[in-house]
């Protein structure tokens, strides 16, 4: 169990609510320059969940109230098991995976969209493209990354889904709209007329720390912060991960040591302290792994 620290706030598991599968461990086919747990083609710090441990877990989920799954990585789609993983746990509840888009196959696609259509739940697409158009994306994620992502978005439209697009900003905040406009007449070009769009912010961790810098040490939250915060704001208020080392507070602090919170989703129901700076990050942003889009930017 972490340390309590007394001027570092801690919190609760209110609900677990989600429940987040690295499912490809840090295993990668691209090698992003901004990726907080520095994934690769090359990066196996973390390792597949096969789907008899998905199963079990699921199973484990089921009493404490999961209203939801998301599927990460590395890219998902890596694990050969992923397309069945997600018709299981489609029987269970709502499923969201988070993909570049790469490497998706259109026999998948047509699988899970009847896979969703017999479940009655949703399974959400979650795409990574840094920039709508390939001088802003593909410096970060690698040359001809922009124009094969697109052909992904084209197979999930196709498919019959609308999957969200994410975007990490590496540019001013000024000029968000005018990014979320060119995302819009980019993804019209492409048939994908009513898109749904998500900035992220930028978490200093991982491989974005060689890009520009780490948190410093004066960028944590503070006790007087918390004070009337919305906690729910926060993912470690209502969510865990599993990875193939065991149940981990939040998927931004996967590679923390003191992210661990145990061997079972019972065992990880402890508080946490925020001392991290990328806590920091979810505290004025909110709501950073969820899946609402951002439309009307201010």
């Amino acid at each position: 169990m972490p340390a309590v620290v007394e001027d570092i706030p801690q919190i609760e598991l209110k609900s677990l609510d989600e429940l987040w599968f690295q499912v490809s461990g840090t295993l990668c086919n691209l090698e992003c320059s901004h990726c907080f747990i520095s994934c690769s083609p090359k990066n196996d710090s973390f390792g597949f969940l096969s789907r008899e441990e998905i199963s079990r877990r699921l199973q484990e989920s089921v009493t404490l109230g999961v209203k939801e799954y998301y599927f990460t990585g590395g890219e998902p789609f890596l694990n050969k098991e992923m397309v069945s993983i997600l018709e299981e746990t489609l029987t269970y509840g709502p499923a969201t995976v988070l993909t570049n888009g790469t490497v998706l196959k259109e026999e998948w696609l047509l699988r899970l969209r009847d896979a969703e259509n017999r479940s009655g739940y949703t399974l959400e697409f979650r795409v990574s493209i840094d920039g709508p158009t390939k001088e802003i994306n593909d410096p970060i994620r690698g040359d001809g990354t922009f124009d094969r992502a697109i052909k992904g978005v084209e197979k999930l439209v196709d498919a019959g889904f609308l999957p969200i697009i994410t975007m990490t900003r590496t540019w001013t905040d000024e000029e968000d709209r005018e990014i979320l406009e060119g995302f819009r007449r980019v993804l019209a070009e492409h048939g994908y007329t009513r898109p749904r769009l998500k900035i992220l912010p930028r978490l200093k961790l991982g491989a974005e720390m060689e890009r520009t810098s780490g948190y410093s040490q004066a960028e944590r939250i503070t006790m007087e912060m918390m004070a009337d915060f919305d906690e729910s704001q926060l993912v470690c208020n209502h969510s865990r991960v599993v990875s193939d080392r065991g149940i981990h507070v939040c998927p931004i602090l996967l590679d923390a040591p003191d992210s661990i919170l145990g061997d079972s989703l019972i065992e990880s129901q402890q508080p946490f302290a925020l001392s991290h700076g990328a806590c920091l990050t979810c505290y004025q942003y909110g709501s950073i792994c969820s899946n609402p889009s951002s439309l009307n930017p201010e």
